[in-house]
């Protein structure tokens, strides 16, 4: 039996409030999502072993709060929306520490690319990453979750709360500026 026909969001968020069936109900929810909330943090803050820290904050900040889940949105939008704000809260915070203007933010990211040893792609992989790096921090957002987790507009914007027209555009230019990064580095 995999994973997905293990995990059924409903009887997973009943499990969740029942203390009878809590916690292992959580143990279900960090075993699915690990994985594919650890690859949206990463490509926000680039650093693997960051990444890893915002990850346990993410998971330690959804259980500190789950009695406050009420189950209006889907469970993996929570828990994307925690990463998510996780991960700009600590951009912001290493940007304040670097003192770094909001212009040089794209450089700090591309040095953490470029000194990473756990990145492992080939140079067309670090050249696509400096041109996501480079993105306005929505584009970016909106770029990774549409083209790497292939995301449906609805459910981003449930994430981010913004509306699915302006999610289209951000995505649309974010396209445009990264094709432009290419075609200027011809």
């Amino acid at each position: 039996m995999t994973d997905s026909q293990q995990y059924n969001e409903e009887e997973i968020v009943a499990q969740l409030h029942d203390n009878a069936t809590c916690r292992e109900a959580f143990t279900k929810v960090i075993n699915h999502y690990t994985q594919p909330l650890y690859w949206q943090i990463r490509r926000i803050v680039i650093d693997h072993d960051d990444t890893n820290d915002l990850l346990q904050n993410t998971f330690m900040k959804a259980w500190t709060n789950i009695d406050s889940f009420r189950g209006d949105a889907k469970l993996s939008t929570w828990l994307y929306k925690i990463a998510i704000n996780e991960s700009i809260t600590f951009i912001n915070k290493e940007k304040l520490r670097n003192q770094l203007s909001i212009d040089d933010e794209d450089s700090f990211l591309i040095n953490n690319l470029e000194s990473d040893e756990w990145f492992d792609g080939d140079d067309l992989k670090l050249q696509l990453q400096k041109a996501i790096n480079k993105l306005p921090e929505k584009q970016r957002l909106v770029f990774n979750m549409r083209y790497y987790d292939e995301m449906k507009y609805e459910d981003m914007s449930e994430i981010l709360g913004t509306s699915v027209g302006a999610l289209k555009a951000s995505y649309h230019h974010a396209v445009k500026k990264i094709e432009e990064f290419f075609s200027d580095d011809d």
